[in-house]
């Protein structure tokens, strides 16, 4: 049989000839001057300590080396050539090596201290390079393949999210900062602040007493709306959301463009289509009903008021994601992309219960499923340096008690919704109860008793018609208390009550 010919129609890359050749990066050099001036100098290792691992070495002998090093160290004990020789006479892969001898060679090719950092930074990056490499390979081979239960998209969402780790990974540069660096910070919010229309640290909600309670929505913030089913969720975080997207302003900062007002908003609809929110977001602002949106049962003038609106919302800083049960993991792919692409400047997720956790971590108690969600979240948020509203639901507790008022102890699956999140808000609608809890007559009363407590019931109705509230039962920096909104249910609409309405009722509790 003849040998099969390479295909004419085949296309070689340049230097692909010689791939199998090539070896990983490497510089074993590199990696015994620094091992030799930690033996010569013990501050070396100082340098190095916060981002260099045994395994960022090439060379296993050299990383099993600096794990012996570093242990001593840790421990106090004063580490030299001599120090370890009883330690390389009883270990066979560094007698193999050579032994006293080896340790003695390695200190003859110290560097300085002072170039101990450059070394270890050079180790390190080679550590990264032939982690991409590994990284390459098994996308190559992945991809190659076909797994019937992971589709190409959620292979590349895995693949960006194991480079972005491998980038975080790759940063040596951390720790702690002087004070007067985070004072300079601080003072720079407050300046910009201090400017800004409304005098806010964070984002407007575009809602002033809810603002005035909070100060904005904070960045780096984990910020929890909750409430149980129909008391407007959706609606009050699809009304900030395009608060902060109408608001955004862009001003020149330092020499480059950032936000000065407002914000780019993304938005995680992990209940809704893309198309019901857009929809509720034209009821809102048409100030049309959106029922008759979806049906169809639009006059001539409300049809052109909604054509109207949706040329004025094309160019909202606005993105959303409807993907179904999508994983923390890939929402923060998704989110760490919208950043890169477009600047970030509130993240959105509706609801927390409907996420999922990482692939490889689903646990069978959902509490801890939660809780990984829910750290993941507060993560991003400081990750991103940007606030991150999160809905959630309540447990059924509600509904048994008399005040129907949500309590912290009502959040639904686990108590690291309370412990991680910095802001906890709950939405409450007294009109929602009243108005299903219309008085009948009890056989024993008669009707002078029934009308009294009918009249009564119809009363507070009219009291709490189109009313709301927030209530703030936890801010990690500030003060708790109440707030009361307007609420139009056939727009889904929240809004400020007139001025002469009653403020925000802080609680220092």
């Amino acid at each position: 049989m003849e040998p099969l010919k390479e295909s004419s129609n085949v296309t070689r890359l340049p230097g692909a000839e010689d791939v199998r050749l090539r070896e990983p990066p490497h510089n074993f050099e590199a990696e015994q001057a620094l091992l030799g001036a930690i033996l010569v100098n013990n501050a070396a290792y100082q340098r190095v300590a916060e981002f260099l691992r045994l395994e960022h070495f090439a060379d296993p002998l050299h990383g099993k080396l600096y794990d012996a090093l570093s242990r001593l160290i840790e421990r106090g004990q004063v580490v030299s050539a001599i120090t370890l020789k009883t330690y390389v006479e009883q270990d066979e892969d560094m007698k193999a090596a050579g032994g006293a001898g080896y340790l003695a060679q390695l200190a003859s090719a110290s560097v300085h201290v002072i170039d101990a950092a450059a070394f270890g930074r050079a180790v390190h990056d080679l550590y990264l390079r032939r982690q991409l490499i590994d990284l390459g390979e098994t996308v190559v081979n992945e991809a190659f393949v076909g797994d019937v239960e992971e589709t190409a998209l959620q292979q590349i969402e895995t693949a960006e999210k194991k480079l972005y780790d491998l980038a975080t990974a790759g940063q040596t540069e951390g720790g702690f900062k002087p004070f007067r660096a985070a004072l300079t910070e601080a003072t720079t919010a407050a300046e910009a602040a201090y400017h800004r229309v409304g005098q806010l640290t964070g984002v407007a909600s575009g809602l002033f007493q809810l603002d005035q309670l909070l100060g904005g929505l904070h960045r780096s913030d984990l910020i929890i709306l909750a409430g149980r089913p129909s008391m407007g969720k959706t609606a009050l975080a699809t009304n900030i959301a395009f608060n902060a997207a109408k608001a955004y302003r862009e001003g020149i900062v330092d020499g480059s463009p950032k936000a000065v007002d407002g914000a780019v908003v993304g938005f995680f609809s992990l209940e809704m289509s893309s198309e019901q929110l857009a929809t509720r977001m034209l009821a809102e602002q048409a100030e049309v009903p959106s029922e008759k949106i979806r049906k169809g049962e639009l006059i001539s003038a409300d049809f052109d008021k909604v054509l109207q609106i949706s040329r004025e919302l094309e160019h909202l800083n606005f993105f959303i994601d409807d993907t179904p049960a999508l994983s923390i993991a890939a929402l923060r792919t998704r989110a760490r992309r919208l950043k890169r692409t477009h600047g970030l400047g509130l993240l959105i997720v509706d609801y927390l219960q409907l996420l999922a956790p990482s692939g490889k971590s689903r646990q069978e108690n959902r509490v801890q499923e939660v809780s990984e969600i829910t750290r993941g979240l507060k993560t991003l948020a400081k990750e991103l340096d940007v606030p991150v509203l999160a809905l959630s639901q309540l447990s059924r507790a509600v509904e048994q008690r008399e005040d129907k008022r949500p309590q912290l102890s009502d959040l639904r699956e686990s108590g690291s919704i309370e412990q991680d999140a910095d802001v906890v808000m709950f939405v409450y609608r007294e009109e929602y109860y009243l108005t299903r809890s219309e008085p009948t007559r009890r056989a024993e009363e008669g009707d002078q008793r029934f009308n009294e407590r009918h009249d009564a019931w119809k009363q507070r109705c009219e009291q709490t018609y189109g009313k709301a509230e927030v209530i703030i039962a936890k801010q990690r920096h500030g003060p708790t208390g109440l707030v009361r909104l307007a609420f139009e249910g056939q727009f889904t609409k929240f809004d400020n009550l007139p001025a002469d309405a009653d403020g925000p009722i802080p609680s220092f509790e």
